[in-house]
């Protein structure tokens, strides 16, 4: 297959002329999903117009987990039936190429899935270059939100862009710029204004030609704003915030991958309420790099950090170079891996259930002795 045969546009390269090798047999053409509603993905290819789409059967049964299903940026192979122009048909996906990165988080209680008991993961947006992690600078800031976006960029393998918009309402804006460089050192910071458009083309450099971004942020933060701006037209709904908290609703209501003008890629996001870290290890590691090298310099290995003698973290957030709620953040996501860890790993959930029934034989033991077997 020639690049000549192949979407344009959409941010195919060469790379992925040789991945789509082996999928080439019989026909099939490759296509990138631009959106996803429950089941049904709407995809792009070298055909005219947006096409609905559907796994195929076999697809469906070869599928372990949720996360295994398009998701709005990958690419995708279709069936030779669904290639042709015209077709009234959906197109029919007979396979998701190879992901390159993607933001992932891990999946919502209510909708995780399992498979060889392995809790399930949510694919945010696929094959995505630049994460542009969207802050607002009115009441709803949050630094602690903030190192959770960039242990999860880091983990995917996305590169992270912070973005301070509401720049024209701005709140503490030095002070926010310093704590942010301590948590995100090397990190870029761009300070905008998606309503009035100041600095908005500062974000240019990273708008690359057939380069892939999202937008990630929680609601209100200005993200459909942003997307319009950056558009030059009016295409996301938006909708004011709350004036006692800066919150505000969810407008976007699915993930949709657009076209920039310059020829850049951008998903943008519905807002995001809560976000696990499960699976993020490398990247809560990276986020919290300060913490890590300060460890090296406690007495003892397994330091936790909590008054042991010889704590270099300690001594640190003593003479104020580390801030004590850095310290609780990191061990508060800490607890989070350690928790998904025991319910994916067999061995740590049999620990931890065998830890169990141990506390409740003592705890039986002690009643037997205080009120009898009778009670």
């Amino acid at each position: 297959m020639t690049l000549a045969a192949t979407p344009t546009g959409l941010g195919w390269d060469a790379g992925w002329d040789q991945v789509f090798e082996p999928f080439a047999a019989g026909g099939r053409r490759p296509a990138r999903v631009v959106a996803v509603h429950k089941e049904t993905a709407i995809v792009r290819g070298d055909v005219s117009g947006d096409r609905t789409a559907t796994v195929s059967g076999r697809f469906r049964f070869d599928a372990l987990a949720a996360s295994d299903f398009p998701a709005v940026g990958d690419w995708v192979a279709l069936e030779p039936t669904a290639a042709r122009a015209g077709a009234d048909d959906p197109a029919v996906i007979a396979a998701v190429l190879p992901r390159r990165a993607a933001f992932v988080r891990s999946a919502a209680d209510a909708s995780r899935r399992t498979a060889g008991n392995l809790a399930d993961e949510q694919v945010i947006a696929a094959n995505v270059d630049i994460a542009f992690l969207v802050a607002g600078l009115d009441g709803d800031f949050n630094l602690r939100r903030l190192e959770r976006y960039l242990a999860v960029a880091w983990s995917s393998g996305v590169t992270p862009v912070i973005v301070l918009n509401k720049a024209d309402i701005a709140r503490e804006l030095e002070e926010r710029l310093v704590a942010i460089a301590a948590i995100a050192p090397g990190v870029p910071i761009v300070v905008l204004s998606a309503l009035t458009g100041d600095h908005v083309a500062d974000l240019l450099p990273y708008l690359g030609a057939g380069r892939t971004s999202v937008v990630l942020g929680s609601s209100g933060v200005g993200k459909s704003t942003l997307v319009n701006t950056l558009l030059g037209e009016q295409r996301q709904a938006t909708s004011d915030v709350r004036e006692d908290d800066s919150r505000g609703r969810h407008t976007t209501t699915h993930r949709e991958l657009f076209g920039l003008p310059g020829g850049a890629l951008l998903i943008d996001t519905p807002g995001i309420r809560s976000l696990e870290v499960a699976g993020a290890d490398e990247g809560v590691d990276t986020a919290f790099e300060d913490i890590a090298e300060l460890a090296l310099g406690c007495r003892f290995s397994d330091c936790r950090h909590e008054g042991e003698p010889g704590c270099a973290v300690r001594r640190a957030i003593a003479d104020a170079t580390l801030g004590e709620d850095r310290l609780v953040s990191y061990r508060k996501l800490e607890r989070e891996l350690a928790h998904a860890e025991r319910k994916e790993d067999p061995r740590a959930r049999a620990a931890e259930a065998r830890r169990w029934r141990q506390v409740h034989k003592a705890v039986d033991r002690h009643m037997d002795q205080k009120y009898g077997r009778e009670r």
